[in-house]
């Protein structure tokens, strides 16, 4: 009895941590992870630039930051979900070898192109040989680093890919510290912290995985498969093109048509809520693949998967809506007390953007990357065209309608397209 008395309490002691360590193995709770420390880290990053340098440098590296992360898209071609929905299971060194080879042609094209923009363009549009070399680079590394994170849900190591993370966001904490410490004041001393960062780990992951041998169990690579994921892809740029605009366009448009004291007082607001929708993404990209294999064999579930994350929503976003608005003021100061008014329509949004991302990707596992990027582009003109009637009109409470018009067309327009090919 006292055995029997011993064992039980330790199957107690056992559980909660066995519980535990079950959920920080889960991938999306990994993913999620790794997103949130890439979200700290930038957030430190901004603090040691704005107190570094001059405004006008800190604008340079913020734009080249954004053009390496549209060029990025340009090279992957939207190969990073149907890559993930495509292969599942499969051994890391044949992985990262079939998305280098979908990376071949697209990089290559793009270094000839900043080649002979470097030589062909007009001293006036070109910033100089060093930073143009820079700038490819990086777009290579950035591709490389999103790459890696499609292989890594796809051959069941995203603890990797979080290690890697880790690594760069120490690194370049690391560089940004020493750079501000000696007062550095050039811009392209900081933009290169970030391409020695982002280097250093995708290089030493890729070169693991392709000396790691095959685990027992791993699927063979047809070769056939890349082309289904190149064509795929493509189908899907339209939607990560759309995605990132209908995310990011408000950031834009704000300053032009209200100022950029209304711009600080929505992003204050709009940079939180997002967060709400980081889960579910996570959970949505890390499901792909096995959401692709159960539809193959006919017993993928769609409704339960949707009714989850809708009833997520439902139970999130009066909570957050209620715990934001009381805390806007103590956290930002009074000055910030206006930006009150977009907390309950920025929530509602984010709520809407989290069920759409499982309603899409539930798409992609099906094949529909059409409708997906259809979806996406949808709800960007709605968003859009809001943001431009409304922001004269209603200041950021404008921009935060616009935000809650184009995130509910686009759920809205991916049920329908759910329904419509489960009906056929």
């Amino acid at each position: 009895m006292s055995e029997l008395r011993v064992r039980a309490a330790g199957t107690r002691r056992g559980g909660p941590v066995a519980l535990a360590g079950k959920v920080l193995r889960e991938p999306s709770v990994q993913l999620l992870a790794s997103q949130v420390l890439t979200g700290g880290v930038a957030m430190a990053a901004n603090i040691l630039m704005v107190r570094s340098l001059s405004p006008t440098h800190r604008g340079e590296v913020a734009l080249l930051l954004q053009v390496v992360y549209l060029a990025t898209q340009l090279l992957l071609l939207g190969t990073e979900r149907s890559f993930v929905a495509a292969y599942h299971d499969v051994a890391p060194a044949p992985a990262v070898r079939a998305y280098a080879r979908l990376l071949a042609v697209p990089c290559l094209i793009f270094l000839a192109g900043a080649v002979l923009w470097q030589i062909a363009a007009p001293s006036r549009l070109t910033p100089g040989p060093l930073i143009v070399t820079m700038l490819a680079w990086f777009a290579l590394i950035e591709a490389a680093g999103l790459a890696t994170r499609s292989i890594a849900i796809a051959v069941g190591r995203v603890k990797d890919f979080l290690l890697a993370r880790v690594m760069e966001a120490l690194l370049l904490l690391a560089m940004l510290i020493g750079l501000y410490v000696t007062g550095a004041a050039h811009p392209e001393v900081w933009f290169l912290a970030y391409l020695i960062a982002g280097a250093a780990p995708t290089v030493v992951y890729l070169v693991i995985w392709l000396r790691l041998p095959p685990a027992e169990g791993s699927v063979p690579l047809d070769p056939a498969q890349n082309r289904l994921v190149r064509r795929e892809g493509l189908s899907l740029f339209p939607a990560a093109l759309s995605n990132m605009a209908m995310l990011r366009v408000d950031r834009l448009v704000i300053p032009a048509l209200a100022s950029t004291a209304a711009l600080g007082h929505y992003t204050s607001v709009a940079t939180m809520t997002e967060l709400l929708a980081w889960p579910v993404r996570a959970y949505a990209d890390s499901r792909l693949g096995r959401w692709r294999a159960t539809h193959r064999d006919g017993t993928l579930k769609a409704a339960p998967i949707v009714t989850a994350v809708a009833v997520y929503a439902l139970v999130v976003v009066p909570l957050a809506a209620g715990g934001l608005y009381l805390l806007i003021e103590p956290l930002f100061g009074h000055e910030y007390a206006d930006a009150k008014v977009i907390v309950v329509p920025l929530v509602v949004a984010a709520g809407l953007y989290a069920v759409s991302r499982v309603s899409l990707g539930l798409l992609i596992a099906k094949g529909h990357g059409g409708l997906v990027s259809a979806a996406e582009i949808t709800g960007f003109l709605v968003s859009f065209v809001a943001y431009v009637l409304l922001i004269p009109k209603m200041n950021i409470l404008g921009a935060a309608y616009g935000s809650l018009a184009g995130y509910g067309t686009c759920l809205v327009f991916a049920m329908v397209a759910t329904r419509i090919v489960r009906d056929r």
